[in-house]
């Protein structure tokens, strides 16, 4: 039966584990970060009002299953946050949002346009085979109807769920296929069977349904201002170095203990 171990530990020591696990340039370039957005936030004077703080947190504890008082309180124990300082995490969150959105927002319409073809997708399904001249004998034999795509892909599919589903690949956007397959995907008019297409894998069947051309939903408006965002983040991130004496502040700190409770068996 498993049982709970506490183990005391100084911030002092916290640190040198975070050091020697090769830790701590995540942590100091997520705390970076945050200085970056807080930053930003001030110059473009942009605040937190307590009711977004606490739609924002609801909305937190929902996401997360905190949905009694119990359970958030053992999520605050499991990350050592006390209520405060939950409230600054959630404070910040917002922040991120605002300032993605006062940055980027104007741009997220043009960089669609301008970089449609890449959210282009289509719905096909594939048979890859290893033998080249067979992949184009089980063309020619759909192609004249002498046998059906899912007659071959019942006969020549390895793997048992991608067989029993006929080689259905589902929806595929262009950036996720190799070159040479996206190429012949996209300029094809469905529905239509593609001749075998020869790549490192092996040679590839496919038998396109639908292309379905980009549209710029609220889904992907948000995946464009986040990499928008992102980018930014990472490049201003780049340009900045925080002096974190990390020693001197383990030395000062030696005396306060941490308790960490982990589970033994």
């Amino acid at each position: 039966m498993n049982t709970v171990k506490k183990i005391k530990m100084t911030p002092g020591e916290f640190l040198h584990q975070a050091k020697t696990l090769a830790h701590l340039p995540t942590l100091v370039e997520a705390i970076a970060t945050r200085q970056v957005i807080q930053a930003q936030a001030n110059d473009l004077s942009l605040d937190v009002t307590p009711q977004e703080l606490q739609q924002a947190a609801d909305l937190f504890r929902n996401m997360n299953q905190l949905h009694s008082t119990e359970a958030t309180f053992s999520w605050l124990e499991k990350y050592q946050l006390s209520l405060d300082e939950f409230e600054e995490f959630i404070h910040g969150n917002i922040l991120s949002h605002k300032v993605a959105d006062h940055l980027f927002s104007d741009q997220v319409e043009p960089y669609f346009y301008e970089h449609r073809i890449v959210y282009e997708q289509a719905i096909f399904y594939e048979i890859l085979f290893e033998d080249e001249d067979l992949a184009l004998e089980s063309f020619y034999a759909i192609a004249e109807e002498e046998l059906s795509f899912s007659d071959v892909a019942h006969q020549y599919i390895q793997d048992k769920e991608s067989r029993r589903i006929g080689g259905y690949r589902g929806v595929v956007s262009r950036k996720d296929l190799k070159p040479e397959i996206s190429a012949a995907v996209f300029a094809s008019k469905p529905p239509t069977l593609l001749k075998p297409i020869l790549t490192a894998q092996g040679s590839h069947l496919i038998l396109v349904e639908e292309i379905i051309l980009a549209q710029l939903t609220e889904s992907l408006k948000g995946q464009i201002l986040n990499k928008l965002f992102t980018e930014w983040l990472k490049e201003e991130v780049q340009n900045i170095e925080i002096d974190f004496d990390v020693d001197n502040y383990a030395q000062a700190n030696s005396d306060n203990d941490m308790t960490l409770a982990v589970m033994s068996g």
